[in-house]
């Protein structure tokens, strides 16, 4: 089967398209008094499409719309009508902030305690209203659980036959690679994304890098619908308001779009209420000939020694960068150690450090690596590990270029460094803040970047500790 989505400026359909479970969506959400609108109807029939085999054609379904359109109302329904169907099926909405999840809550518990829903869900035994553990329990043992990721989500929760992420404009890496595991073990999983364009300011490499991957033919089992306005449009033109939110003006009104208007930057606007990204440079991040310019035999001795850590997304692999800076203000980096997780585990890294930490300087790790789990183990070791914010990661991107491009930074060749050179070579930059600041971008072919990441939260730990051990050892003695 075929399908369109009108009036979608972006549309990637999956692979496979055999059947749709749409039609029993519509009867369900008929029978309680609902409808959907056209747009709603043709994003429905696909996402709910399933292979010959059975298994869902979109295992992914990501969705770039603005505010006001309706999504939440739409994909709720898809929620809902998931658990009535399927007997046991463990559902997951997830967003940012929890002010959002608890309107989602009650917007689908309105819903559910329609007299028409009551054969699905018991009224009085139904529905959860603990704070952080909101429920939706039906009859047949399905439930529906909402969590805020700033409360840390999914934890305890397996088996999850589908996941919401609401708000996907904040969804990064490690948030991503710490919810995805819960779904290993259930059968047939999907999960959907949605979200506006993510601002200069959010964490959204996660969602950029899933659209840049439909967008670029490297997925075929992803659904991506895209609604957006023309790219330098006269933000009042209505005629663009109709393009970027398909609900407008039959149920999202005019003086709806001009409050955003009067609210908002006319940045976030143009994001949030047209759909509009941001244009992103595919350059990459670092000067390759500065990079084998600064290329060393060896290490100078003689230094003061810091250390970086960071892990990849998925948790499969850990590095352990290291910084020698030197009185003349120069210094120089490598990998120290680059282990497999699921052979070595994690903890050889908190030992290592720990034999070595009387002669280091610091030890940086960024707050949001999968690798800031190993923090309490450190601390138990006595470890004192410095721990960075989005700020520090841009400035240290900055000193990394400016080191670079001044020849007062090196490093040794690719034998016995390749993971960090492959990093360096695919490596992109994304914006942090308004400033100018960057950060390291991973590519959309998951080239792994923690070595690069590992080795600049070293230096960046080198240039800015004020511990010397060399210092505090001659007082010693």
């Amino acid at each position: 089967m075929t399908q369109r989505i009108d009036g979608a400026s972006k549309q990637v359909l999956p692979d496979g398209l055999y059947s749709t479970c749409e039609p029993s969506l519509n009867a369900l959400a008929k029978a309680a008094g609902d409808g959907f609108d056209s747009w709603q109807r043709q994003i429905n029939r696909i996402a709910l499409c399933m292979g010959a085999d059975g298994m869902w054609s979109a295992r992914n379904v990501v969705m770039s719309i603005p505010r006001q359109t309706g999504k939440t109302y739409d994909v709720g329904w898809i929620a809902i009508h998931r658990a009535a169907r399927n007997p046991g099926t463990r559902i997951v909405w997830t967003a940012q902030h929890f002010s959002v999840i608890k309107d989602t809550f009650e917007s689908m518990c309105a819903i559910v305690l329609r007299p028409e829903m009551t054969s699905l869900v018991d009224p009085n035994h139904g529905i959860s209203l603990a704070a952080g553990k909101e429920e939706i329990r039906f009859r047949n043992g399905s439930r529906i659980f909402f969590r805020a990721r700033e409360r840390g989500a999914l934890r305890g929760i397996k088996k999850i036959a589908l996941l919401v992420i609401d708000e996907a404009q904040h969804l990064s890496d490690s948030a991503m690679a710490s919810m995805l595991p819960t779904q290993n073990r259930a059968w047939n999983p999907q999960t959907i994304y949605m979200g506006t364009p993510p601002g200069p300011r959010d964490n959204g490499e996660a969602f950029t890098r899933m659209r840049d991957k439909a967008r670029n033919g490297r997925s075929h089992s992803t659904l991506y619908v895209e609604f957006a306005a023309e790219r330098g449009c006269d933000p009042l033109d209505r005629d663009q308001w109709r393009k970027a939110n398909p609900s407008y003006p039959s149920h999202t009104s005019d003086e709806s779009i001009v409050n955003l208007w009067e609210n908002l930057s006319a940045d976030d606007f143009r994001r949030e209420a047209l759909g509009i990204w941001d244009e992103h440079s595919t350059s990459r991040a670092i000067d390759m000939k500065q990079w084998e310019d600064t290329t060393v035999s060896k290490m100078r001795p003689d230094g003061i020694r810091s250390f970086g850590l960071d892990m990849n997304p998925t948790r499969t692999r850990l590095t352990i960068g290291a910084c020698m800076r030197y009185e003349d203000g120069t210094a120089h980096i490598e990998i120290a150690e680059y282990r497999d997780t699921n052979r070595d585990g994690t903890m050889w890294a908190v030992h290592l450090i720990d034999r070595v930490w009387d002669q280091t300087a610091s030890v940086v790790i960024d707050g949001q690596s999968p690798a800031a789990a190993l923090l309490p183990d450190f601390a138990e070791a006595g470890v004192k590990v410095t721990v960075t914010g989005a700020t520090d990661m841009g400035r240290a991107c900055g000193r990394f270029q400016d080191m670079l491009r001044d020849n007062t930074l090196t490093h040794l060749g690719e034998d016995g460094q390749q993971p960090l050179w492959d990093a360096v070579r695919k490596a992109t930059s994304r914006p942090i803040g308004k400033s100018g600041m960057i950060g390291w971008n991973r590519p959309d072919d998951d080239t792994d970047i923690s070595p690069l990441n590992a080795v600049t939260l070293a230096l960046h730990g080198a240039m800015t500790t004020k511990r010397d051990p060399t210092r505090e050892q001659k007082a010693w003695y």
